[in-house]
């Protein structure tokens, strides 16, 4: 029987073919990472309650601090499996680290004396809350964002590195106005930069108020604390979280629902340019650098496939798949509370993981991409055609009788070239000035791009 703890055993690519891609992930989003954040939110807000002055419970020793804080700063997967053992008993998640950090505090007197204070008129969801959005927090600032903001550095350096250089657009998968590789790209850099912004600036929740949002419990045991104003200085300045004061037993989740559309948008914008730059290999406009050893198909020898750009379009979709059931079920809840997000809540890692995935292999195809210059100016070269719009549009400028009927009539569904484009424009003489003729014929399809490189160029 093969070791079913084994990499090739294991039922998520995550956590099989794919571990090293999302290591980073790994201890934010995963079982460890959720019971890491658990012992921080439980240490600091039994050290704000020290810090309260509640009576008989004088305020924490430096020594004391040090070695609540060094919990969280020393957690370990030792820790978690601890966790995980008196979990067997309780059956209960929260209520283990509850256990687990008052067997901690055993050999300091100080802090022993006051260990019924820890989890002090707490309900699980004020402690999972707060992690989750901890969770999500250095999942964002660590991974999510960087990953990113390395595609769109690329991008940009590659917008403007090909900013003039002329390419045929296609639009309808036909023939159309000329554009550039760079602003093209360009295009995808200013949309992901919105994109990216967007993410970044998803407040992230939380809240400490008890079993169904009122602060009941607290204010039984401490009829005079102003207990929504110690809630919100442990969730803002001790947790560095946003105070959210109107709940059920649970945060509400919207704010995950608002994050997680936000990831989606990225991904689908990142959809999207993944398959044009499969069509744009597939016309030869880029070719892709060769790596020693490595094999296209197993029986087509020639075959350089574009499997980095497949990849990501894949992985992308399924992070938008889980995304969107997150942010449709997630701000969903029966009356004050139900557990159906807990469960779903334990696959936020899966979700960005899948999207991280898709991140890893687009900056890998980006990597590999090389610009064929020679094909792009032989599909221009065939497409004379396009200069109808530029021809019919001058003749407007200048009141000709019935411009977009006659380049119909001369030019659609016709194959053209030069010859025939310069003889129409030639057959205008007498009714065009004289430099008008002049600068049509100077005119080609590789030209004739507008703004493009400008606005390629600009885009920083």
């Amino acid at each position: 029987m093969p070791n079913p703890l084994s990499t090739l055993m294991a039922l998520s690519p995550l956590d099989g073919r794919y571990a090293a891609k999302v290591a980073a992930l790994r201890p934010l989003l995963s079982e460890y990472g959720l019971m890491h954040r658990r012992v921080q939110v439980e240490v600091e807000w039994f050290i704000a309650l020290s810090d309260a002055g509640l009576a008989g419970f004088a305020p924490f020793s430096e020594a004391a601090r040090g070695l609540l804080r060094g919990l969280v700063v020393r957690f370990s997967e030792a820790d978690a499996q601890a966790i995980k053992d008196i979990e067997k008993t309780t059956n209960h998640d929260v209520k283990a680290v509850e256990y687990w950090l008052k067997s901690r505090l055993e050999s300091q007197p100080e802090l022993k004396a006051a260990s019924e204070f820890v989890h002090f008129a707490c309900t699980s969801e004020d402690i999972n809350n707060t992690s989750h959005a901890l969770m999500l927090k250095a999942a964002r600032a660590e991974v999510l964002l960087p990953a990113l903001d390395r595609i769109v550095d690329k991008l940009a350096g590659m917008a403007r590195a090909h900013a003039a250089v002329p390419m045929l657009s296609r639009t309808h998968g036909q023939t159309a106005s000329p554009t550039t590789v760079g602003k093209e790209i360009a295009n995808v850099v200013a949309r992901l930069r919105t994109a990216r912004e967007r993410i970044a600036a998803v407040p992230l929740l939380g809240k400490m108020n008890g079993a169904v949002g009122n602060y009941n419990a607290h204010l039984m045991a401490y009829p005079d604390k102003d207990w929504e104003a110690f809630a919100r200085q442990v969730v803002e300045q001790r947790l560095g979280l946003t105070f959210n004061p109107y709940t059920i037993q649970i945060e509400p989740h919207d704010y995950m629902a608002e994050l997680f559309d936000a990831v989606t948008r990225a991904d689908t914008i990142l959809i999207d340019f993944a398959r044009d730059v499969w069509g744009y290999i597939s016309l030869g406009y880029f070719k892709q650098r060769l790596k020693e050893g490595e094999v296209g198909s197993s029986a087509m020898p020639h075959k350089v496939n574009p499997i980095d750009f497949e990849n990501a379009e894949g992985n992308f979709g399924l992070a938008n798949a889980l995304l969107t059931h997150l942010s449709q079920k997630l701000p969903i809840s029966r009356w004050q509370r139900d557990l159906t997000d807990s469960t779903v809540l334990r696959n936020m890692g899966v979700a960005l993981g899948y999207a991280v995935l898709g991140y890893d292999a687009l900056a890998r195809g980006l990597d590999k991409l090389e610009l064929n210059t020679e094909a792009l100016a032989a599909d221009l070269d065939d497409s004379w055609e396009v200069l109808a719009e530029a021809i019919q549009t001058v003749m407007r400028r200048h009141a000709l009788p019935q411009p977009y009927e006659r380049l119909k009539a001369f030019t659609r569904g016709k194959p053209m070239t030069r010859e025939l484009i310069q003889g129409f424009i030639d057959g205008l003489a007498g009714e065009l000035p004289e430099a008008e003729i002049a600068r049509l014929r100077a005119m080609t399809p590789g030209a004739y791009t507008g703004m493009a490189a400008t606005l390629a160029s600009r885009i920083g």
